[in-house]
């Protein structure tokens, strides 16, 4: 007799499915019109699912105890962090890190210490007891960029249209780098912890052996060995492929998947080896692609982001599932009240002023308002919990024998507390930053149509309706009622006129008071720090208005809504024509019968 099989692996199994699915079938809705992203509904989804909410996802049962459930996310993030990350340095042009290295050394050197140092001040500040060596080991934590978030703002429609493509590359260049090179910061506070965080009673050395335990293991063993194998490897595997390939020996599929076996193979033997996987695989990455050659073949393919939005998708589910947040308000380390005001200061303090105080230094931040972004943009994610788990799995070594170390008692509550709490509020407000900057500049519009409808009835072609201000929403203006009937309507619908049609308009049929009421004052309503779209950005398939030919500088910055704007709504020619912005024909699809919303269809032959 047929019986139900309740298992926690077809539960498991059955959720995942389901929802990939259910996702999947408004993915595009999600992401190109709301620009949400899969992170942060994936993450939603896990807390809908978790033991305090549905209870279908039981990490705690699967595992059988919390050391376990840390052990699989510790894991779990690695595996992520390594494909991520190898994907990263494939995206990235050939020979970047050569060519850049001056802008990325500004920002994984001064601006990466300033980031740890103003986050570690801030937990010092606000974390009751905590001694400031404790407070440097957390802001370690969180110091480095998240790559799987920081994808969200460099890929899809948004990014398209709003950010350069060499601003692309450095915003995935430096969140690659970045987290293979928190572990200096991260082992600095901690070789101290061990070694004179107790004065010395337990474990003898002082500081003359953590500094030379930091710079030996650390900077010897853990981050040069890792970029010299992480080089090796992807250049040897670059060659190998494409001596394969000219030989005819691998087919398309093999082909395709070779830079995620490439990523799995270096953060296992990386990790038999004790050295810095995440670091080694940004590396590989990019010595993979070194010559272009492997990018340019796969720039059309979607494997790889299909590989990359199933990892991505599942992580934060579970994530979502694990999070503590019954110790958010039940803790021994810091009350709630001290923890929200945390998470505000250091996603304000912790980047946004040192990636502006040095923005003219680097090339790729033309604008104050791309300086903003870049600086606002340093998510917590996926990396900060990785760095958490090796945090915690080092404080574990320091309590074994008989007597625990006493000073380290409660810092994994305070590390586990705090980091926990940052990435939630980070993947929030990173999250719905972009939907939210987008209704702030399309609700003035909104507004002001609501203005021009409780305007008020019109006292009469010479009245004070006459010289009622209008206001102008992007290139177009919205006048209040009182004109007349006809005029009144078109305010209240919405309509609004070009002002130079109309006045030429009105000197025809109306007299000259008229005409220079028509002139009235145009205010501007609301603002944005995301520049509005241009003509037909918003359409399926349209091209970027950064896309250039390849190997020639942007010469055009975007400009804002206020920017090069006239009344009539025309734009403003290009004087150089050498200059401008060539945008390519819209590739040839394959021969099927499907096409999706970011396709544009092939023309006519």
């Amino acid at each position: 007799m047929p019986t139900l099989a309740l298992t926690n692996f077809n539960i498991l199994v059955g959720l995942l499915g389901g929802w990939i699915s259910l996702f999947g079938l408004v993915s595009y809705l999600c992401k190109e019109n709301y620009y949400l992203s899969e992170a942060l509904i994936s993450l939603l989804a896990g807390v809908a699912f978790s033991p305090p909410a549905a209870n279908l996802i039981r990490p705690l049962e699967y595992a059988g105890t919390e050391e376990d459930v840390e052990s699989v996310t510790l894991a779990f993030s690695r595996l992520v962090l390594g494909v991520q990350l190898v994907l990263a340095g494939v995206q990235l042009p050939s020979r970047y890190l050569r060519t850049q290295w001056k802008p990325m050394a500004l920002l994984v050197g001064p601006v990466m210490t300033c980031m740890w140092l103003a986050t570690s001040l801030l937990v010092w500040a606000m974390v009751p007891h905590i001694p400031f060596l404790h407070a440097l080991a957390v802001g370690a934590c969180v110091t480095p960029t998240d790559p799987v978030l920081s994808n969200v703002i460099v890929k899809g429609r948004f990014a398209d249209h709003n950010i350069p493509t060499e601003l692309q590359n450095l915003i995935i260049s430096e969140s690659g780098a970045n987290d293979g090179l928190g572990y200096p910061f991260l082992f600095f506070a901690l070789y101290l912890i061990k070694y004179i965080g107790d004065g010395g009673k337990q474990v003898s050395g002082g500081a003359g052996l953590a500094m030379g335990l930091w710079f030996g293991e650390t900077w010897g063993y853990t981050i040069i060995l890792s970029v010299i194998y992480g080089a090796v490897v992807g250049w040897l595997a670059k060659t190998l492929l494409r001596w394969a390939e000219k030989r005819k020996y691998v087919d398309r599929e093999s082909f395709l998947v070779f830079a995620i076996s490439l990523a799995l193979f270096i953060v296992g033997t990386c990790g038999m080896i004790g050295s810095d996987d995440v670091l080694a695989c940004f590396i590989a990455g990019n010595a993979f692609t070194w010559d272009d050659w492997f990018r340019l073949e796969t720039e059309d393919d979607s494997f790889q982001p299909t590989i990359d939005m199933l990892l991505n998708v599942t992580i934060f589910m579970w994530y979502g599932a694990v999070i503590p947040w019954n110790e958010f308000l039940h803790n021994d380390v810091i009350p709630i009240y001290r923890l929200i005001p945390l998470g505000i200061l250091v996603l304000i303090l912790r980047r946004l002023p040192f990636v502006f105080a040095i923005h003219r230094f680097i090339p790729q931040i033309e604008q104050v308002k791309q300086a903003i972004f870049v600086g606002f943009f340093g998510p917590i994610g996926v990396s900060a919990i990785f760095y958490l788990y090796v945090t915690v799995e080092f404080l574990h070594t320091l309590n074994e024998g008989d007597e625990p170390r006493s000073d380290v008692a409660h810092l994994p509550e305070i590390v586990r507390v705090v980091v926990w709490f940052l990435a939630v509020c980070s993947i929030v407000v990173h999250g719905l930053s972009i939907p939210l900057g987008k209704l702030g500049y399309y609700a003035p519009r909104s507004l002001s149509r609501g203005i021009s409808f409780m305007s008020g009835e019109g006292d009469g072609e010479g009245g004070p309706e006459a010289t009622r201000p209008s206001f102008r929403i992007r290139g177009r203006v919205l006048y209040p009622f009182g004109r007349s009937r006809s005029q009144g309507i078109e305010a209240a619908t919405g309509s609004g006129y070009n002002i130079e049609s109309r006045a030429q308009s009105q000197s025809q049929s109306q007299p000259q008071s008229d005409v220079e009421g028509a002139n009235r004052p145009i205010y501007r309503i609301g603002g944005s720090v995301i520049p509005p779209p241009p003509a037909g950005a918003d359409e399926p398939g349209a091209a970027p208005p950064w896309t250039k030919r390849a190997g020639q500088p942007e010469h055009q910055k975007r400009s804002g809504p206020e920017d090069g704007e006239r009344v009539n709504g025309s734009q403003t020619k290009v004087a150089d024509e050498q200059q401008q912005v060539q945008t390519p024909p819209p590739p040839e699809l394959p021969s099927r019968t499907i096409r999706f919303p970011d396709e544009t269809p092939a023309a006519p032959r």
